[in-house]
């Protein structure tokens, strides 16, 4: 991706969304715009239209943090464009400003055991959006997704490559454009991430309707809300989730389910939960006399 061209299309974008009525500008219905002039945008920012110009052409090096605040309030820019913005021009400076790139790591058995006592579905996802570790009863939920060859293991590749994502997540749309919002987020956050980088290359290539999504610029923080879910086993469930970061692991996610009490999704997801705890039993039982086989 190349990052003239990202912060060029992102502050475009946005500023082509911005109504003059909602920047308090009056008169004038003739415009060849469909948002803000750039000199509108420079004017509401503090700066010359020159230095707007040179901004939106896609370069941030050296652009004070008040000149970016300034232009997100121009812009009308939410939390999570406002951290993006700040990320795209972080990534315009020299190398030792950016962030570090995260080492593969195996998943500590300290944070599996933690994960494992959760009674809740609990998994933990990478920027890339594979599946890092899960919970018995996280990978219940999220079997369709884990077993799906075309996924192989990445919630992205089954949203925009799997037709069974269509019945697994009933808010399909909802949850594709949510996914490429969090990608875009994560890949201004880690401009150097390769493995991201070829996963979004792969979802455009493959995907019209990833390639749509991305091509907005649209991006969001994936830290709270409700997830639908037509499970193959249980049927369908409601759930809230709270996403979590490991401060010494920056690089995972971990996502907790709950449904709320005395309601249909609450039973199913006991009954999920006494499936689930049946398989595992199973395996380890089988685990077990394979051991004694082989002693």
């Amino acid at each position: 991706m190349d990052h003239r061209t990202e912060v060029s299309d992102f502050l475009r974008t946005r500023r082509d969304r911005i109504t003059p009525a909602q920047a308090g500008i009056l008169g004038g219905t003739r415009r060849r715009v469909p948002g803000l002039r750039r000199e509108e945008v420079a004017a509401a920012t503090g700066i010359s239209v020159e230095y707007y110009s040179r901004i939106e052409r896609g370069d941030l090096r050296g652009v004070s943090t008040e000149v970016l605040d300034a232009l997100a309030r121009a812009l009308h820019l939410d939390e999570a464009e406002t951290d993006h913005l700040h990320d795209l021009a972080e990534a315009a400076g020299p190398p030792a400003r950016r962030r570090p790139r995260v080492a593969e790591q195996p998943f500590p058995e300290t944070l599996q055991r933690f994960v494992d006592a959760v009674s809740t579905p609990v998994w933990v996802r990478d920027r890339r959006m594979d599946l890092v570790a899960a919970n018995p009863i996280g990978r219940a939920l999220y079997a369709p997704v884990i077993s799906d060859p075309a996924a192989r293991g990445n919630t992205a590749r089954f949203v925009f490559f799997s037709p069974a994502s269509r019945s697994f997540f009933p808010d399909w749309e909802e949850n594709a454009s949510g996914i490429v919002a969090t990608m875009r987020t994560y890949a201004g956050q880690s401009p150097r991430d390769k493995r991201l980088t070829d996963l979004i290359g792969e979802l455009v290539t493959r995907s019209d309707d990833f390639r749509v999504r991305w091509a907005a610029h649209d991006v969001r923080h994936h830290r709270t809300g409700i997830k639908r879910i037509r499970h193959p086993e249980v049927g369908d469930l409601e759930l809230g989730y709270e996403a979590m970061n490991f401060p010494a692991h920056p690089d995972w996610f971990m996502f907790g389910y709950t449904a709320a009490p005395d309601t249909p999704s609450a039973e199913r997801l006991r009954l999920l939960g006494s499936l689930a705890q049946e398989t595992q039993q199973a395996q380890e039982s089988a685990d077990a006399d394979g051991k004694a086989a082989r002693a």
